[in-house]
């Protein structure tokens, strides 16, 4: 058996035997599985009373719906210094967050992936759209892209004719 052989041979019996991800979790602003309309990025802080952004922003306009990221339960419906908030557990132990967003829905409900939960309120300035957080504790925020896939890049030829420039080939 060649060199080659083996490597494919273990790379084979590693993707057969390992799961792949799971990838579950929705855009709650257009129920794609991977994101496309970020606005601002997330900043989580390394220690909690640090300044920063835990979550991202998403482009969303008053009035539209807003959706489940994943199956769950909703665990708060209220308003946090102005703000109307909607907070869903989900059974692998994360908690999402979206704001601001007028509830169609109540504490207790279950609510299924991509399923409304709300409409978009107008922006409270601090925010450009949704502010959709994810936490796994407490204090554990998480940078809520994580849930989603990774966005497929395609990359262009320069000219539009598929071919690269000579100037920009390594010599």
């Amino acid at each position: 058996m060649t060199t080659f052989q083996k490597v494919l041979a273990t790379l084979t019996v590693v993707c057969v035997g390992s799961a792949a991800p799971a990838w579950a979790y929705v855009d709650p602003t257009t129920g794609a599985t991977t994101a496309t309309r970020v606005t601002r990025g997330a900043d989580i802080p390394e220690k909690n009373w640090m300044p920063g952004h835990r979550g991202v922003d998403l482009a969303a306009r008053p009035g539209q719906d807003i959706l489940a990221a994943e199956d769950g339960v909703v665990a708060f419906v209220g308003v946090i210094v102005g703000v109307p908030v909607i907070s869903i557990d989900h059974a692998d132990g994360i908690r999402t967050t979206y704001q601001p967003v007028f509830p169609t829905v109540a504490v207790g409900d279950s609510v299924r992936e991509g399923q409304p939960i709300g409409r978009m309120a107008p922006p409270n300035g601090d925010h450009d759209g949704l502010h959709w957080g994810a936490k796994t504790g407490p204090d554990a925020y998480i940078n809520p892209l994580s849930l989603l896939e990774a966005p497929t890049i395609r990359l262009k030829p320069v000219d539009g004719l598929g071919r690269t420039p000579i100037s920009s080939v390594a010599r």
